[in-house]
This record gives structure tokens, sequence and C-alpha cells, in this order.
């Protein structure tokens, strides 16, 4: 690519059928902001002060396609009594000129039993040592449901006016457990080789495209390496992303890393806030992390644009447009994530510190992020996600729990 062909980060741009004012994502962070799964008015609040501070779109994390595939007892799901909220949500966004997605997905291994009053479901039988549970395998009915769970879910966002949807299949979730070798021990066809283990995932991303193709953007965001010995690594993502391609479901992928099962601190890279973990548990999963977090808690170098090194092989590989993620803090990255051939940027720590950070950006090329990579936003999604060193009010009200804190 030609420095005349390289794009302008901050000029409107296509993807899929929508218009975006610019390249720049909010990348989905678990917002906490949800409560008896439905939206409420800190959610409105979180999203528009992205919209308003220049983003091109924002994402609400994690919408569950269904109950049990939920990792938080607040998380929405898309019930007929979440969709007004939800359309309250995009209107709002969309007042502020911006685009917004909803990421969904199923926790699949990562879900959390106790609070879905249901067994998390993973490709095989496996033991999740934070939920101190045996996550049950997923039956080939259970399969079926769940890929047609994404598609409603899919057919409801556009309802709601959403603009994109983002199918999750990283992290370990249902459809990145099945990807993985390590945790996927069937002998099935959902098994064994490469083109088995990534069926499930074809077929949901087959599922949504058909539900949804043509009227909002359809974005997968998956794994190029699970972060664990024996799990999903980049020679694998390689041909999974070439089917994709070749499937046609997909307007643009967002390449992702890590394990929210195995290793969570391998995508985020910088330091691994221990104490601030321990102190939002309940017990006895907080005596766990004081005594033994530091094993699951790695601690990971930060550097800019640190997928970039993996996702260029991507790149490389594939036509799709394509979203580089991880650790996309200026100016300076984002005109290299251009030249590299990448289509758009996905940002969220450094959104998290200063949601206008777009804003002063477009006025000031070269104005520095504040973000200094401490993590201390991560455990915070348990009480509303946020900077901690910025100085104002907490996002959690008094009316949650009435009336007064839903919207729609």
């Amino acid at each position: 690519m030609t420095a005349t062909e390289t794009p302008d980060v901050l000029a409107p741009a296509q993807l899929g059928p929508v218009k975006l004012r610019n390249r720049v994502i909010k990348a989905a962070t678990y917002e906490g902001l949800s409560h008896k799964s439905l939206v409420t008015k800190d959610l409105v609040d979180f999203h528009v002060a992205y919209a308003r501070g220049g983003v091109g779109m924002t994402t609400v994390a994690y919408c569950a396609v269904a109950k049990e595939g939920r990792t938080d007892r607040h998380q929405i799901y898309w019930t007929d009594e979440a969709m007004p909220g939800l359309r309250t949500l995009t209107e709002a966004v969309h007042a502020e000129g911006a685009a917004v997605a909803a990421q969904i997905g199923h926790g699949g291994p990562v879900a959390s039993p106790k609070a879905n009053g249901a067994p998390a479901l993973a490709p095989s039988k496996h033991f999740h040592a934070t939920a101190m549970s045996w996550a049950h395998e997923t039956s080939v009915a259970d399969i079926g449901r769940i890929t047609e769970a994404h598609a409603e879910a899919a057919r409801r966002a556009a309802s709601a006016g959403f603009d994109a949807v983002e199918v999750h299949l990283g992290h370990n979730y249902l459809a990145s457990s099945f990807l993985s070798p390590r945790i996927n021990h069937r002998t099935d066809e959902y098994g064994g080789s490469l083109e088995n283990r990534a069926r499930f995932a074809r077929d949901i991303m087959r599922a949504v495209h058909d539900a949804v193709g043509g009227r909002i953007a359809v974005v997968a965001k998956m794994n190029m390496d699970d972060g664990v010995p024996g799990g999903f690594w980049l020679d694998e993502a390689i041909p999974v992303v070439q089917w994709l391609e070749q499937d046609g479901t997909v307007d643009a992928l967002e390449m992702t890393a890590g394990s929210s099962l195995l290793n969570p601190m391998y995508l985020f890279k910088g330091d691994a806030p221990l104490k601030e973990f321990a102190d939002v548990m309940p017990q006895p999963i907080k005596l766990g992390v004081k005594m033994v977090g530091k094993r699951f808690l790695h601690s990971y170098p930060y550097r800019d644009a640190y997928l970039l090194e993996d996702a260029r092989q991507i790149r490389a590989a594939v036509k799709l447009p394509m979203i580089l993620l991880g650790g996309i803090t200026g100016k300076s990255v984002m005109d290299l994530a251009m030249r590299e051939g990448f289509e758009y940027v996905a940002m969220a720590r450094a959104l998290l510190r200063e949601p206008d950070l777009i804003n002063r950006l477009r006025d000031d090329e070269a104005t520095p992020s504040l973000c200094i990579h401490c993590n201390k936003c991560m455990p915070t999604n348990f009480t509303g996600t946020r900077c901690v060193l910025v100085d104002r009010t907490t996002t959690r009200h008094a009316t949650w729990g009435t009336s007064a804190g839903y919207v729609g």
C-alpha cells in the first residue's frame, strides 16, 4: 500500500452496509452497568460518553445469546423485556453521531453457573477452577439451539437499532473453546481435526449472516492464540479466518488473544492487579486469588500495538477488512495500523481513561494518551467499569433495583 492509498483513520469509512464517521471503534469492555439483565441509565451514559467523545462506533459488551451463557448475573440477554432499553441506548448513541454494535456470544465454560441457575457448557466436560464447578459437555441439540440463538440475537439487535453485531469467537467462550484442542476432546463431528473444531464457529457465523446480512454489519472477534500450552494458536487461526472469508459471512475481523478461562491477562499486557481483583471477589475466591493468583493472573510487558505482529500474519492471509486491537493509544499508532493494511482500530483502556480522546486527537494529533496500562480498570467491571485514576463519582447509582434506574 502506497502512502497515497493509506486511509485517514479519522475520516469517514464504510463497514459492510454501515457508514462510520471515522475508523475508530470503542472495543467491547464488559461495563458491569446492566441490572437484572436490563439496560440502565448508567449503561446508556457509558456509551454516550464515547459517542460524544468522537469514536466512529461503540460496542455494547457481552450481550449473551442465552440465559445460561451469561458470565454475570446482571448481564443482558435478548429478552422481550430488554428490548426497549436497548432501543433507548442505540437512539442515544445515534443522537451523538456515532454507530453502535452489540457484542453477542455464549460464555460456555466461562459462564457463571451459580448466577444462571444452570450448568456451564463446554465442548467436553471441564472443571472451572474459578467457579469451582464442572462445565457440562455441550450436546448436539445444544449446539443447534445455541446456533439459532445467535441468529435470533442478531435479528433482535437489528430490530433494536444496532448498526452491527460483533460475534464473540474468542477468549475461550463457547465457540472459542470448541476451537481449542486443550478444551475440546470430542470425538464427533465437532472435535478432533481443525475443520471439525471450527464447525460450530462457522455455523454460528452463517446463521448470523443469514439472519441480518446486508442490513447491519457482521464482525467476528476471534482468537489468534489462547496463550496457553496445548490451546489454539496462530497456525490454526489462519486457516479458520480463510474459511470464514470463503464462507462470505463476515464484514470485518477483529483478532484478539488470551483465555478468560485459563490466562485472562494474556490479552491485556501490563500489570496484573492482584490486590484489586481479590478485593472485589467473594470468599473463598478472594482467598484463592491472594494465595495462588500469580499462577493465574500473569503480567506481560506492555508495548503499543502489541497484537500487530501476529495480526499482520492474518492480514497477509485474507482480504477481509480487519480491525487492529491491542495497545492502540494515539494517532501515531493508528496511522501505523493504517499503513499496515488494517481498515479500523479498536480502543478500550485508553478511552476508559479519556472518553473524549478521539475529539482531542482530531484537534491535536500529538495528544498523548494518559493510560498507564495498570489494568486496575479490569476489576471494576464488578462495580461499574471505569478508570480508577479518574476522580469522578462511581457509576453505580443508588436507584438501581427501582424503576428509576432503568431506561426504555
